[in-house]
């Protein structure tokens, strides 16, 4: 699914008459911005879950196969990034607009010899030099989520993926991952509360961009 049809969560505090209510409006949005920004909770405690409401058995119940442990986290992660993920390992077989690179053609249309030993080196090194792996981290999306740890990507950013500079690494793919949201109308003694699954979306993809 592309990132322009990822699915946001949208928090939404309105005030009519001088008081508040408190509403989570779920909602297709457009967006190019990935990963999601951090949401601006209410910070009155009334609005988080009781003890009652955060039985596991209960939420894994509710979530059911849409609980991804690879993805996801009851409790802290006891380490903070994959580093796998940031090694910068090649996955696949070359991308086709480095393979078919005819190196024995210069720009002035002056043809030069080039060793398939040395070609493939090079191919190799460009390939190496302009992947954009994912860097996953462990991020805390707070008491109302649940699961409440989610392993987000992001593109990897340290340099300039291009040859000479300019390009960087942006995000082209994501996936949606199910969680659980604290959803809470009304306000005061007449709120209701309950829980409802909502699509978080997690960039899978970057590539060198400009």
């Amino acid at each position: 699914m592309g990132l322009s049809h990822t699915l946001l969560v949208y928090v939404l505090v309105c005030v009519h008459l001088g008081v508040s209510q408190h509403f989570l409006r779920l909602r297709p949005s457009p967006s190019d911005h990935l990963p999601v920004p951090d949401l601006k909770e209410d910070p009155d405690p009334e609005y988080d879950p009781r003890e009652q409401d955060l039985v596991e058995r209960t939420l894994r119940k509710k979530l059911g196969s849409n609980f991804d442990p690879n993805f996801m986290s009851i409790t802290s992660p006891m380490v903070n990034i994959s580093t796998a993920d940031i090694q910068g390992k090649l996955l696949g077989s070359m991308p086709p607009e480095i393979k078919n690179i005819d190196l024995t053609r210069t720009p002035y249309g002056k043809r030069v010899k080039v060793g398939k030993k040395a070609r493939r080196k090079f191919l190799q090194w460009l390939w190496t030099y302009t992947h954009c792996p994912v860097v996953h981290t462990w991020k805390d999306l707070g008491v109302r989520f649940w699961p409440r740890y989610i392993k987000e990507g992001n593109c990897f950013s340290e340099r300039s993926c291009s040859f000479p500079e300019g390009m960087s690494c942006k995000p082209v793919r994501s996936i949606n991952k199910i969680f659980l949201r604290w959803y809470c109308q009304g306000f005061l003694r007449q709120k209701y509360c309950t829980w409802i699954q909502v699509q978080y979306p997690i960039i899978s993809e970057c590539k060198c961009s400009c």
